[in-house]
């Protein structure tokens, strides 16, 4: 007995039978149309296939990360170079955690509540987050990291951000922070990546910084640390972190090799060669020797704000305002950003870090040197000064001819010489007699800036995110150790930059702001230069997470979890 054909086979066959039967040049007809018909069809599809599929990323690959330095405190409570804030950005996580846009959410936190008062901070803590040797997150924990933070013999560099914070634990899973005053900007403080208190807590004060856990660190991150290499001194030359799996889908980057290096040209030698494929370590002038073509460049600017500070007790010429005013006219903005950053920065024209505030501030465009000359000759002969044949300028000055000179004193870095350099150069064209000053770091802070020695100040402030002027301009901030470097005084400023500090609103801070700043550019105690850029080098193979709103570098790691280097083509059903 036959079988039956199934019938799909059925259907071809009875097609081909009817072609056998038709004329040659009917069937040549028939076979062409067939064709047109399976091309056209595929076409479609293809076009379909080509119009609506989308790459997702998936797990695997492997970053290559290069850093100048070496680590040696890859722990949250003591980090303070580069090198340790990215570590730990990447193995420890905070109880909340910064989003592209600048704002924070949970983290190892299932919720935080502000009282209506503004002075507790209520924390619950998620139950399904562990370290990374697989022990529970809990509010002993965060209150063992906090304690040591405001522990003085530890000398914590984030001991200024909790002075005065009382921590309660209420539970295992919940903990308050009560202020003492309100302060909206305190949400920014709960980002700090938390110790586990079992494996520390047998360390005595002393003991605690020179911990081999300081270089092995286990926290609760997105990435756990698999080995480290070390070189024939003993000295750390790699880390390599794999994601960390925690009841949570893991980062799509499987492994990030970290590989550290003695200075920046030995960094920028392992990026051409391939050595690396990722750094945030080259500065302004090694990133103008480097050909950057085929990579990717991620370029933010970070709130910091370089300016001038008048110390008009120190100088009779400072305290008149149509001198700071010609001072700030002679000043191209664009120019210096060329020369001292080789164009990594956006221009300041107020205390503002710029891409930070919505607040508008009065910009001035780039001029020639005959216009701004002109323009500042003009503003110091309004101001009744005069200008004698040799091109200086001199005025009666509480019955005394003064003339027009400036000291300023900065610190001798790259940065600041060639800053200071375009400053002397400009103002020298002015008339105005002009002496600079470089001294080392930790002398411009103790000799110069502590008893407020200086007639002008080229310094940069890290005003940070949540735009907290008040160390910065309020009246009582004049003094050592207060950051008030241009002995600004102003009772208005001081009331705005107080409500500033207690705003829940966005627009309401931003009004406060506006207010301040008006009031900054119409007395012009200081002059507002530029903010410099944070700069990423990666290879076009590495996807990264936006990066707005960053206070420090290591923040570029926030979102790591979502960076992907691996992708594969799906249709969106299946996405």
């Amino acid at each position: 007995m036959s079988k039956a054909s199934p019938r799909g086979f059925s259907l071809f066959d009875g097609l081909f039978k009817y072609l056998d039967r038709q004329k040659p040049s009917d069937r040549f007809i028939l076979c062409l149309l067939l064709l047109t018909l399976v091309v056209a069809l595929w076409y479609t599809l293809y076009a379909l296939n080509h119009k609506y599929i989308v790459d997702v990323p998936t797990a695997g690959g492997t970053l290559v990360e290069g850093m100048v330095g070496a680590p040696r405190f890859v722990n949250p409570v003591l980090s303070i170079t580069r090198v340790d804030h990215d570590l730990s950005a990447l193995v420890y996580s905070g109880l909340v955690e910064l989003q592209p846009d600048g704002t924070f959410s949970p983290d190892l936190a299932e919720s935080v509540t502000v009282s209506e008062d503004g002075l507790v901070y209520n924390v619950i803590l998620r139950q399904d987050r562990s370290f990374h040797d697989g022990t529970p997150v809990q509010a002993e924990d965060v209150a063992y990291t906090i304690g040591l933070i405001q522990n003085p013999a530890m000398k914590s560099p984030l001991r200024g951000n909790w002075s005065g914070v009382v921590v309660e634990v209420i539970s295992p899973t919940e903990i308050n922070f009560v202020l003492d005053n309100a302060y909206t900007p305190f949400m920014e403080n709960l980002a700090v990546g938390i110790l586990p208190k079992h494996i520390w807590e047998s360390l005595s004060e002393d003991a605690f910084p020179f911990s081999q856990l300081n270089t092995d660190p286990v926290g609760s991150g997105p990435y756990e640390l698999a080995s480290v290499i070390r070189d024939q001194s003993g000295l750390i030359s790699q880390y390599t972190l794999r994601a960390f799996e925690d009841g949570e889908v893991p980062a799509n980057i499987d492994n990030i090799i970290v590989r550290f290096y003695s200075n920046e040209d030995e960094v920028a030698e392992a990026l051409v060669s391939g050595e690396i494929n990722s750094t945030a370590s080259l500065s302004e002038g090694t990133l103008s020797r480097f050909d950057l073509e085929g990579w990717q460049t991620v370029e933010k600017p970070l709130p910091r704000v370089f300016s001038i500070f008048f110390n008009q007790n120190k100088s009779s010429a400072l305290r008149d305002s149509s001198v700071r005013e010609a001072l700030g006219i002679m000043i191209d903005r664009d120019a210096l950003i060329e020369r001292s950053l080789n164009g990594f920065g956006v221009p300041a024209y107020s205390p503002l870090p710029a891409s930070f505030s919505e607040v508008a501030v009065d910009e001035v465009g780039s001029k020639s040197l005959e216009d701004r000359l002109a323009e500042a000759k003009a503003v110091l002969e309004s101001g009744n000064w005069e200008e004698s044949e040799n091109g200086s300028w001199s005025k009666d000055i509480d019955n005394s001819s003064t003339t027009l000179s400036v000291r300023l004193r900065s610190a001798n870095a790259s940065v600041f010489d060639n800053t200071a350099a375009y400053i002397l150069e400009n103002w020298r064209a002015l008339g105005v007699e002009v002496e600079v000053e470089l001294y080392e770091q930790s002398d411009l802070v103790q000799t110069i800036i502590r008893p407020r020695d200086y007639e002008a100040l080229l310094f940069g402030t890290d005003i940070g995110r949540p735009l907290d002027l008040y160390p910065f301009w309020h009246a009582s901030q004049r003094e050592d150790p207060g950051l008030n470097v241009a002995l600004y005084t102003s009772i208005t400023s001081d009331r705005l930059l107080e409500k500033v500090r207690v705003s829940k609103s966005l627009e309401e801070r931003d009004e406060l702001l506006t207010e301040f700043v008006d009031e900054i550019q119409e007395e012009e105690p200081a002059i507002f230069l530029f903010s410099p850029s944070f700069v990423y080098v990666l290879s076009p193979t590495v996807h990264v997470s936006d990066m707005d709103r960053l206070a420090k570098p290591s923040e570029r790691f926030a979102n790591v979890e979502d960076w992907f280097i691996n992708e594969s083509s799906v249709w969106p059903i299946f996405r």
